[in-house]
């Protein structure tokens, strides 16, 4: 039920059936992740910021998801940090954050990446319209991760994403100008969605149901959104600085987190 709900195409932008191939070989992808998170939070480090052209200014869909996987590792009683753009930590700021500039993956239990840009076949980064996105890259700090036996996990929506690697192909089977932006990074659990920050909260919801404890319960999507905006950040899609995220109004995105909500007090037994 909350891998279909954070798979909800409202955008249209093709995620659904890539959804559905991908779950088809990998049902339990999100409980694996889930898993992985929970096996593994003592030292956290949370990836997050996507500059969208033509000036690269970072996006809404991403920070949300990263604050909330960084507030459910503190609730688990783990420690965590996030890597991201000045200009987010700077929108972040009144929510006392713990940022790092230059972390070394060898120093975390485990690193996730939410909504963060991976390179392509050509060694570049591109957004979901094949443009070429020209800002730092953090992937590397994920690839190194992985190179040290460190669990990592990637949340994407589009294939540009770190994370993506793992389903390579099916990104340029069925996403528009795949064969161009499809991320070669791969990490140990992918969690597909139709907004990137609607899989980081998927995944803080199966979190909650493995542990019995409503992880999302005090989750103010609409309060997060607003504060973000208001720091600079921008809407992804329509390139905006407005209350929304990927060109959806907010109202569908405190429905889709109520919903989830929901779902866990009945899931938990209120």
């Amino acid at each position: 039920m909350i891998a279909h709900l954070i798979n909800t195409d409202v955008g249209r932008r093709g995620v659904l059936r890539l959804y559905l191939e991908y779950r088809r070989d990998n049902f339990n992808f999100l409980q694996k992740s889930a898993r992985l998170l929970l096996d593994n939070c003592e030292r956290t480090l949370i990836i997050t910021g996507f500059g969208v052209p033509p000036h690269f200014i970072p996006e809404t869909d991403g920070p949300p998801g990263a604050l909330a996987i960084y507030r459910a590792v503190e609730a688990l009683g783990g420690r965590a940090e996030i890597l991201t753009y000045p200009e987010v930590e700077k929108a972040m700021e009144p929510l006392h954050v713990e940022f790092v500039r230059k972390p070394e993956p060898e120093d975390y239990s485990l690193v996730v990446a939410v909504e963060t840009p991976g390179r392509a076949e050509d060694g570049k980064y591109y957004s979901m319209s094949g443009v070429e996105v020209k800002r730092e890259g953090f992937d590397e700090k994920v690839m190194n991760a992985r190179d040290a036996g460190i669990p990592t996990i990637g949340i994407g929506d589009g294939g540009n994403e770190v994370g993506m690697g793992n389903i390579h192909g099916l990104i340029k089977r069925h996403i528009p100008h795949g064969e161009r932006i499809a991320s070669t990074v791969e990490v140990d659990g992918l969690v597909l969605s139709a907004v990137s920050n609607w899989g980081a909260y998927g995944l803080v919801a199966e979190a909650s149901v493995e542990t019995g404890k409503n992880l999302l319960r005090d989750w103010n999507e609409g309060a997060v959104v607003q504060l973000l905006t208001k720091g600079g950040l921008i809407d992804g899609v329509t390139k905006r600085r407005e209350p929304s995220v990927d060109g959806i109004d907010l109202k569908v995105h405190e429905a889709i987190v109520e919903l989830l909500k929901a779902i866990l007090d009945e899931s938990l037994g209120g």
